[in-house]
């Protein structure tokens, strides 16, 4: 340090050059932080090959023949994999199976199936059996699942919004560019060929890949045989209408979205389910049902009660105050009620007498004011508190004025019971239509027309 400090600043910048010169030449100098993998055993190598390792050996498969890898392992290590076309991911399915394995014996996961049971012990075998009973099992299947929809929900995302698709038709060899909607619409328009809506399509590059590869190969889309020509093949499909897929070729499943919805359900299974039930289901038994009473608040304190009658009462005993008597007395209807209670509240909340208006500090002295001096008992004009404005609830939950009840309905109810009904005899007609009241308005109505 001492002799760079002694050198001319020139001197001191032709070291740096120097310096920096001969790390760039060192090819062996670490210049980042280096780490080591996370995955013991080379996992990650694996995942990303083709292959797929057996659960016990060094054995490995290409992931396209994985029925010889099941093979392998029923006949070499004895286990069974249940219900294999129900894992999304199976080549990730058998890495955490094989990590689990050199974790734990076998026997911790599989249920154990002895066969040959009354042979001879020599002669007996043990099978493994790896299923979804095993909650571990079960919660790996599903996690595969959800992962390998969000996989496909992404992708379909991605082509439903790609407006850099091309692609040609595979009946007029018209070229198409944009969106794969269109090609797929005008071929379902032009040519008859619908293989449902671009939104219930996945993968479409791949799928349309496969039909012109069969097409290419002669073979009809639907009956799947196979033609001597092109023109042959065409005649075929265009006569026997087979220009449409085969829905029950399994070939096809991965292509839609709705054979990624639920765990272990095909297209099938899932349209043909009875949705009847799901119906049934709505109907609920309330039997049960405890539902807290609402209570309405006492117009001058925090007195509550359930029912209007309890507070009626309240208020009559305690303030004063009969609101069933001036309701009738005043022949009160329901928005007239509504105007009065609102009113009374806003005018106890700003602690001010409705009828002197006289103003007082607290809702305690408010109270005693109207109870002694009587004010409590009646009320101001009706055009101090008749008016729109107490259309609108003092307070937002005001149990009150949903219990109110009009006057006027009850009195047309009353009316209506106390005037009685009397049917006509009906023993002579004759009689019944000349003292009929139905004479008079036709005498009256022809009165009046000769007149014009």
């Amino acid at each position: 340090l001492s002799s760079l400090e002694s050198m001319q600043p020139t001197c001191l910048q032709s070291k740096l050059i120097i310096i920096i010169f001969i790390l760039i030449l060192d090819t062996e100098c670490i210049l980042e932080p280096l780490s080591l993998p996370e995955s013991p055993g080379g996992v990650d190598a694996v995942e990303s090959s083709p292959y797929v390792p057996c659960i016990f050996c060094k054995e490995c498969y290409v992931l396209a023949e994985q029925n010889q890898l099941l093979k392998h392992m029923i006949i070499e290590h004895k286990l069974v994999i249940a219900d294999v076309k129900l894992v999304a991911d199976f080549r990730s399915y058998i890495l955490y199976w094989k990590r689990r394995f050199a974790e734990q014996p076998v026997t911790d996961f599989c249920s154990v199936i002895r066969t040959n049971s009354k042979a001879p012990l020599e002669e007996q075998d043990n099978y493994f059996l790896l299923c979804d009973v095993l909650p571990e099992d079960r919660l790996l299947r599903e996690q595969l699942q959800q992962k390998r929809l969000r996989e496909i929900l992404e992708q379909q995302q991605q082509e439903r919004y790609d407006t850099s698709f091309h692609s040609m038709c595979m009946f007029c060899d018209q070229e198409f560019t944009g969106n794969r909607s269109v090609l797929l619409n005008h071929m379902a328009r032009e040519h008859a060929f619908n293989i449902g809506l671009p939104d219930n399509i996945v993968n479409c590059y791949e799928f349309l890949a496969v039909l012109q590869g069969k097409l290419d190969n002669l073979q009809c889309l639907y009956c799947e045989k196979v033609f001597r020509d092109k023109n042959t093949l065409k005649d075929h499909m265009r006569k026997k209408q087979h220009r449409r897929i085969n829905a029950k070729n399994k070939e096809y499943d991965k292509f839609y979205i709705i054979n990624y919805l639920e765990f272990g359900k095909s297209w099938e299974e899932v349209q043909s389910e009875d949705d009847r039930e799901l119906l049934d289901n709505l109907e609920e038994d309330w039997s049960d049902w405890e539902e807290h009473p609402v209570c309405a608040v006492c117009l001058f304190c925090e007195q509550q009660a359930d029912t209007t009658e309890k507070l009626y009462l309240h208020m009559q005993k305690s303030h004063g105050f009969h609101f069933p008597k001036i309701k009738s007395e005043h022949g009160l209807n329901f928005y007239q009620q509504v105007k009065l209670v609102n009113f009374i509240r806003r005018e106890i909340h700003h602690c001010r007498c409705y009828n002197c208006q006289e103003k007082f500090e607290s809702k305690g002295g408010l109270i005693s004011h109207m109870e002694e001096t009587k004010h409590i008992a009646f009320l101001p004009a009706r055009s101090t508190w008749d008016q729109p404005q107490y259309y609108f609830p003092t307070y937002e939950n005001d149990i009150l004025l949903c219990t109110l009840s009009d006057s006027e309905d009850a009195k047309a109810e009353d009316q209506s019971e106390e005037v009685p009904v009397v049917g006509e005899d009906i023993s002579s007609l004759k009689a019944l239509k000349q003292s009929s009241v139905l004479n008079q308005l036709l005498w009256k109505e022809n009165k009046s027309q000769e007149k014009f």
